[in-house]
């Protein structure tokens, strides 16, 4: 079965206001907030249980496909990069992936059924936007979910940077690479649909991002919980027509089968 999980992001002011308002209503409507920084105070997610109504999802395909040769090779190449130990795992295999999300600041995600740690994910990401001015959004992955807590990172290919971030005792805050820029660069996803290879590569308590089979960031993170659940993700910039949508395809990877 797939898992759905959404979060939400606001400002530190807002969320005073939302508290007070606490009494009066527990959905809070999203509104319109300045473009999420590194440094920005961190926010409460929206639920901290996955939704009862999420869709089932085909199980990963995990024998030898034709595509084998070519797998070993992207695997191989990522071990010699050091990005990845030579251990034994297998390889994984995803439908190909369409949504669409229209609420500004939000993300959402389908969760796979299986819990990995260190692992490589890659797809060919194509995302458009209904916004000319729309705030950071994306396609992307969520990994290291824990069920219990919610704790979680995602990470989101934006046209102007990956978007990283790290959920904690239920808020989230984007964070910056310890090498590289994590930034790039692509067109308005407004004026046509921006389409770029995406691959993470989790190693321990690193992070490795590559887009278009180049690193763009690598990044630290916390060693204490890295194993959890895993899957895909959209994070929406603008709550106007249909937001932001996104399509993955050529979906892959690979887990280690140590723990």
């Amino acid at each position: 079965m797939q898992r759905k999980n959404q979060i939400h992001i606001v400002s530190f002011v807002l969320v005073l206001i939302l508290i007070s308002l606490a009494c009066a209503t527990s959905q809070p409507t999203p509104t319109n907030t300045p473009r999420p920084t590194a440094t920005e105070t961190a926010t409460p997610t929206k639920t901290l249980r996955p939704s009862p109504t999420s869709r089932p999802t085909k199980t990963p395909n995990f024998g030898l496909t034709e595509q084998a040769e070519e797998w070993n090779a992207e695997l191989d190449e990522y071990v010699d990069l050091g990005y990845l130990e030579p251990t034994e795992g297998k390889f994984m295999k995803f439908d190909d992936f369409q949504q669409e999300w229209a609420q500004l600041g939000w993300y959402d995600s389908w969760l796979k059924n299986f819990q990995i740690s260190d692992f490589y994910l890659s797809g060919h990401l194509k995302w458009s936007s209904a916004y000319r001015s729309a705030d950071v959004s994306g396609c992307g992955f969520v990994f290291a979910l824990d069920d219990k807590s919610y704790d979680q990172y995602a990470v989101f290919l934006d046209r102007s940077q990956v978007y990283f971030v790290v959920t904690e005792d239920g808020y989230y805050r984007p964070f910056k690479p310890t090498r590289g820029t994590g930034l790039v660069k692509f067109g308005n996803p407004a004026d046509q649909p921006v389409e770029a290879d995406f691959t993470l590569i989790v190693q321990d308590a690193y992070a490795h991002v590559l887009v278009d089979g180049k690193l763009v960031g690598e990044y630290s993170l916390s060693q204490s919980r890295m194993r959890g659940y895993f899957g895909l993700s959209l994070l929406s910039g603008t709550n106007k027509d249909y937001g932001t949508r996104c399509e993955m395809t050529n979906l892959h990877g690979w887990y280690s089968n140590e723990e």
